[in-house]
C-alpha cells in the first residue's frame, strides 16, 4: 500500500438514534436488555487473548436492582500483571511498526461492527451494568465511540502528514511519528463506556500496546468491549484486559521499566498519587511517561439578569440531573441573579417535580441508580449535611432509597453562602446547589473563577452581549469546555474536544489531534544527497 496515496475517509458524527415507542431500535435493544439481564456471564482476565480464570473474583450487579447479579469477573493478581506486561512487550515489536493503513482498518471495522450489532449489546451492558436510561447509553456507548473511532482514524493521517516544510536542494528532511516504547496503562472509570473505549484504543491506533484496568463497577461493558476489538481483528497482545483492585494493579504497572505512558480518567486524588508515582520512579523509566489525565470538576451555570428563565432552567435541569449527575461536567453551582430569582425559582421547581427517577427499562424515567452503595453513601451525606445546616434549604429532592437499587431524588439545595460546602467540593450525583448573587456582574464572575479548584466544563446564560464576551473574557481559564445559552455537558467529538485544566487534568482534549499527538514520539531523518568529503569550512580559508 506504501506506493500510493491513501485518504481516510472524511469522519463525520453517528446519528443519534431515538428509540421511540414502536421503532425497531427500540424492539432490538428491549429483547436485548431481557435476553442479558436473564443470564449471569464469568469474565476473564484476557492478556494476549488468552482468557484466565485467577479464582480471585467479584461481581457486578445492576445499581437499580442491586440483588440482580449480572457478572463474576476475575481479578488480576501479580503474576497475571507481570504476564501483560511481557505479553504487551512482545506485541509491541509487530504492531508498532503495523502500516498504519490496517491499524486505521481495523479501528474503522470497530466502527462499522459497534453500529450493528454491538450497538444494542453495549447499549444494553450499559443500561444494566451503569444504570444509564436508553438515550444516554446511545449517546455514549454506541455514538460517541464510533466517534472516537472514526475521528481519530482522520487525526492519525493528519499527525503523520505533519513534515518539515523544507528540504534545501541536495537534502531531504523527514520526521518519522513513532509509537512510544514500552507500553501505555489506560485506567479507566465507570460513567462513560465510550471513554472506557476510547483510553486504551487512542494510542493503540498509534501503534503502542496497553495495559488497561477498567472501574471493577464497570467491568461489564468493558468486557463487551474486548469482545468487539477481538472480532474486529486487533492482534492479541495489544490490548490486555486486567481488572482488579487498584492497590494491587497500580503499584506493579506504574513501577515498571516499561511504562510509556499513562491514559486516565477517574478522580483527582488517584490521578495526584499515579503522577507523584512516576515521579518517585523516574529514574527506573526505559522513558519519560506521558501522562495524560482528566480528572473531577466543580461544574458551573453562571445566569445573568438578561438570560431567559426558560433556557436557564433546561441547562441547570439536563445538567445537573442527566445520569443522575454522574459526570465529571455535570452543573453542580449555579448563579442566579437576585432579580430572576423569584421568576426562576416556581417554575424551576414546578419542572423537577416531572422527573421520574427508577429502573432503566422503564423508559419513561429520565434518572436511575448511582452506580454503588459507596457513590450512594457519599452523596447522601452532602444531602444529610445541607438539611442540617443553618445556610442552606433543599427545594427539590432530598429523599434517597437503597432498599431495592441506589436512588436519589434529583436534590436542589439554594445557599446564602458561596462558599458553602455543596458550592466547593465535588458530590458526583443528582445534588446541585444554587447561590442568588446580588453582587455586580463582575464580582461573581470573580466570585465563579476563583471557588473551585477545578476547571473542567463551565455555562453563561445570557441575552446580553456585552455580559457575555465579558464571562468569556473573566472566566478563561475556569473551563477547558465553555458554554454559551447552553448546559455545560455533552461534548460532541469532532465538535467540542473535551478537557480541563487546573485540578481537572492536562487539558490533552479527548477526541481531538491533541491527545493522539501524545502518544507517538517523533524521530527526524535528515538525507544528505551530496554529502560533504573534507571537513574545513569557508571561513577557515587564509586571506
Amino acid at each position: 500500500m506504501s506506493d500510493k496515496v491513501v485518504m481516510v475517509p472524511q469522519a463525520v458524527n453517528e446519528p443519534i438514534l431515538n428509540y421511540a415507542p414502536g421503532s425497531a431500535e427500540r424492539i432490538e435493544l428491549q429483547e436485548t436488555l431481557k435476553k442479558m439481564k436473564s443470564e449471569v456471564i464469568e469474565i476473564p482476565v484476557i492478556i494476549g487473548g488468552e482468557e484466565i480464570f485467577t479464582g480471585e473474583t467479584a461481581t457486578n450487579a445492576m445499581p437499580h436492582n442491586h440483588k440482580h447479579v449480572l457478572a463474576k469477573y476475575h481479578m488480576a493478581g501479580p503474576k497475571e500483571i507481570e504476564r501483560a506486561i511481557e505479553v504487551s512487550q512482545e506485541a509491541w515489536k509487530t504492531w508498532s511498526v503495523m502500516s498504519w493503513e490496517s491499524r486505521v482498518a481495523i479501528f474503522k471495522r470497530m466502527a462499522v461492527l459497534l453500529a450493528h450489532p454491538y450497538g444494542h449489546i453495549l447499549n444494553a451492558a450499559t443500561m444494566l451494568g451503569q444504570s444509564k436510561n436508553a438515550f444516554q447509553a446511545e449517546i455514549d456507548a454506541a455514538c460517541e465511540l464510533i466517534d472516537f473511532f472514526n475521528f481519530n482514524a482522520q487525526y492519525l493521517q493528519e499527525i503523520y502528514k505533519q513534515q518539515p516544510p523544507y528540504s534545501p536542494t541536495g537534502t531531504w528532511n523527514q520526521v518519522e511519528h513513532r509509537a512510544l516504547e514500552g507500553f501505555v496503562f489506560a485506567v479507566t472509570p465507570f460513567n462513560f463506556t465510550s471513554i472506557a473505549g476510547n483510553l486504551p484504543t487512542a494510542p493503540a491506533l498509534m501503534g503502542n500496546v496497553t495495559l488497561w484496568k477498567p472501574a471493577s463497577s464497570a467491568v461489564y461493558s468493558a468486557y463487551y468491549l474486548m469482545k468487539l476489538f477481538k472480532e474486529a481483528g486487533l492482534p492479541d497482545g495489544v490490548i490486555n484486559f486486567i481488572p482488579g483492585k487498584g492497590s494491587v494493579v497500580g503499584p506493579m504497572v506504574m513501577e515498571n521499566e516499561h511504562l510509556a505512558g499513562i491514559h486516565f480518567t477517574g478522580s483527582t486524588a488517584v490521578f495526584q498519587n499515579m503522577w507523584k508515582t512516576v515521579g518517585d520512579n523516574i529514574a527506573k523509566y526505559k522513558s519519560y511517561p506521558r501522562i495524560v489525565g482528566e480528572t473531577g470538576g466543580k461544574d458551573f451555570i453562571v445566569a445573568h439578569e438578561s438570560a431567559k428563565m426558560e433556557v436557564l432552567r433546561t441547562a441547570v435541569i439536563r445538567g445537573a440531573f442527566e445520569y443522575q449527575g454522574q459526570k465529571c461536567s455535570a452543573a453542580s453551582r449555579i448563579y442566579i441573579p437576585k432579580a430572576s430569582w423569584e421568576a426562576f425559582k416556581p417554575s424551576y421547581m414546578e419542572e423537577v417535580a416531572k422527573i421520574k427517577v427508577g429502573d432503566v427499562e422503564d423508559f419513561s424515567n429520565f434518572m436511575n441508580a448511582v452506580i454503588d452503595r459507596g457513590a450512594f453513601n457519599d452523596i447522601t451525606a452532602y444531602i444529610d449535611y445541607a438539611k442540617d445546616h443553618p445556610d442552606a434549604e433543599i427545594i427539590t429532592g432530598g429523599n434517597y432509597d437503597d432498599s431495592v437499587g441506589f436512588f436519589i431524588e434529583p436534590t436542589t439545595i439554594v445557599t446564602t453562602d458561596p462558599h458553602f460546602k455543596t458550592m466547593e467540593e465535588e458530590i458526583f450525583g443528582p445534588v446541585v446547589t444554587i447561590y442568588v448573587y446580588d453582587e455586580s456582574w463582575e464580582d461573581v464572575l470573580d466570585l465563579v473563577d476563583g471557588t473551585s479548584p477545578y476547571a473542567l466544563t463551565g455555562a453563561v446564560i445570557s441575552n446580553d452581549r456585552a455580559a457575555t464576551e465579558l464571562a468569556v473574557e473573566r472566566l478563561r481559564h475556569s473551563a477547558g469546555n465553555f458554554y454559551i445559552n447552553d448546559k455545560p455537558t455533552g461534548a460532541v467529538v469532532g465538535q467540542q474536544p473535551f478537557g480541563g485544566s487546573r485540578a481537572s487534568g492536562t487539558n490533552d482534549k479527548a477526541g481531538s489531534i491533541f491527545n493522539l499527538i501524545r502518544w507517538v514520539s517523533q524521530r527526524t531523518i535528515k538525507e544528505n544527497f551530496i554529502p560533504p568529503t573534507e571537513f574545513p569550512y569557508p571561513f577557515m580559508d587564509e586571506e
